[in-house]
């Protein structure tokens, strides 16, 4: 289990340049607001897919990272991929896009943060890549490393 009362501002003052802190103005819409593990990755544009498969995986407590290419056109997790994120035991998803069903998944035991939330849903082909190297708001983000996030923001390891 992680440990949810790490505070991004105090680990920052703790370890400085060690950590990267994304500047891009991510939602908290998860039930749990503090939430870290270490990252899974996901790219993709607009097909969830991928996000519904890596989900419906056990999660150890890590956090997925789903690089979207900003695009708030389609959401790429919605309710039921939450659901299963929990029933598997994902501590979180930060999503680089939109969600859907946001009301429902604030109730849900799981850091959540996106960029806003759009009730379209999106294709669902697969199209993607799984543990690759993404590259969000000039951090680069890699699986298997520690990612922490709180309402003040994201730190990820370097």
């Amino acid at each position: 289990m992680t440990d949810t009362s790490i505070a991004t501002a105090d680990l920052y003052d703790e370890r400085g340049d060690e950590l990267a802190s994304v500047s891009l103005q991510f939602q908290s819409l998860g039930g749990h607001s503090h939430f870290n593990g270490p990252v899974r990755t996901i790219k993709c544009f607009e097909d969830n897919a991928l996000v519904k498969e890596v989900l419906g995986t056990p999660g150890d407590g890590a956090v997925l990272v789903v690089d979207g290419n900003s695009s708030l056109r389609t959401a790429l997790m919605g309710d039921m991929i939450a659901a299963s994120a929990v029933q598997n035991g994902w501590a979180g998803v930060v999503i680089n896009g939109a969600i859907r069903d946001r009301e429902a998944i604030a109730e849900l035991p799981l850091g959540v943060k996106a960029l806003g939330s759009n009730p379209r849903k999106s294709s669902k082909t697969g199209a993607g890549e799984t543990d690759v190297d993404l590259l969000i708001d000039g951090v680069t983000i890699r699986s298997g490393a520690m990612i922490w996030c709180d309402p003040d923001g994201i730190l990820v390891e370097r």
